[in-house]
């Protein structure tokens, strides 16, 4: 999907069209509009990008601000400065759920086999579709294009090609609505002309060293011996590098997995202590637990595992987990065995992140065992004063 989330608000908004948007940051931290960013029927929490302060990120942007380098996943202060006309809005990720399931369900209307990519992407196996040969698979695509648009007021665009690992770097060709298709024998013509960091799966890092060695290009990298990528890069990593630069890729459109975990995290706008923020971490805490306990819901689990995530403000990570006998959704066990996992974290230093994640999911249609006196029905105390424990 293009732009997903700035596009879902800009249906809601459309005095916004046109403009530099920037969907990211907390509810809390875009809840006063600046008054520079007073618009006719001006959404509440708007305001402009210069007037933020903290330390959330890009979510995602419209292409109006991507124009002056703002980007997914950059933090927001940096995106101030290189666009901070733009305008800010917090992010509504039901509002995104809703409109996810939609276009998906028209994807399925017409290719029912599908691969969830997650909320804004999906892999189509066309050859398994009525029709999806027909062009190169051009046409079906056109149809699910226009589908899409008709049903949910949203573009996308399309990428085309013998395997999933072509097909996601065609689909960045033409943005945004476009469709690109891809043969085999357009590898040399339209991949190897590509930055290696095209590639799905080449990172920065490793983009960078192949930039040290001289490699910029995919068909540089295709000219490489597998050997010595192999070599630079591990056997595996290699392996696959060398794979990838000529196009091979036999994954299989998987239409069905099971989710390992599910989790939620915050970072905070300022760093937060145990004892001074107390009243504030409890009440952040407690929101995140009872958010994990509605993903687990909504998606039909039990976790075995709960376990706590904390970053604090010299980004040292550290996580605990515990594993409970009875699997569970409620929020008030999840809450309860979070706590017990915090207890054991260090809470010295001030923190800048705090999550809650779930792990060990079963399918609430699997059997559950029977109950048991596992679990202490008192709440345990959350962020207590240190001199106290």
């Amino acid at each position: 999907m293009d732009a997903f989330y700035a596009s879902v608000e800009l249906l809601r908004y459309p005095q916004l069209r046109g403009r530099p948007l920037v969907i990211g940051g907390s509810r809390a931290a875009t809840a006063t509009a600046a008054p520079g960013a007073s618009l006719p029927q001006a959404p509440a929490g708007l305001r402009r990008l210069r007037d933020y302060a903290g330390r959330g990120v890009v979510t995602t942007a419209t292409y109006e601000a991507r124009g002056f380098g703002v980007h997914s996943a950059m933090g927001l202060m940096r995106a101030a400065q290189l666009c901070p006309d733009a305008l800010l809005l917090p992010a509504d990720f039901e509002r995104y759920r809703d409109y996810s399931q939609r276009f998906k369900q028209v994807i399925a209307r017409y290719a029912p086999q599908i691969e969830d990519r997650g909320i804004d992407e999906v892999y189509v196996d066309l050859s398994a579709a009525p029709g999806g040969q027909e062009q190169g698979g051009r046409s079906l695509a056109r149809t699910i294009q226009a589908a899409i648009h008709e049903a949910t007021g949203l573009t996308c665009s399309i990428g085309v090609a013998p395997n999933k690992l072509i097909a996601k770097m065609a689909s960045e060709f033409h943005k945004p609505n476009g469709i690109a298709v891809v043969f085999e024998s357009d590898l040399a013509a339209k991949i190897w002309p590509l930055a290696c960091r095209k590639i799905h799966g080449i990172g920065p890092k490793a983009a960078a060293r192949l930039e040290q060695l001289g490699i910029r290009t995919v068909g540089e990298l295709a000219r490489c011996e597998r050997d010595w990528l192999q070599q630079q890069f591990g056997s595996r990593h290699g392996e696959w590098m060398y794979e990838a630069a000529w196009g091979w890729d036999d994954r299989p459109v998987v239409t069905h997995s099971e989710p390992v975990s599910l989790s939620r995290e915050t970072t905070f706008d300022r760093d937060l202590h145990a004892v001074y923020d107390r009243s504030q971490l409890r009440a952040l805490f407690t929101t995140l637990c009872e958010r994990v306990a509605r993903d687990l819901q909504r998606d039909g689990y039990l976790a075995r595992t709960i376990g706590v995530k904390l970053r604090y403000d010299n980004f040292q990570r550290v996580t605990r987990d515990h594993t409970i006998a009875v699997p569970t959704n409620d929020a008030a066990i999840i809450r309860r065995t979070a706590a017990q996992c915090l207890r054991r974290a260090p809470l010295e230093r001030r923190l800048r992140l705090l999550g809650v994640k779930a792990s060990g999911l079963v399918p609430i249609a699997a059997p559950r065992p029977a109950p048991a006196d596992a679990l202490e029905p008192a709440e345990l105390p959350l962020f207590e004063p240190l001199s106290a424990q």
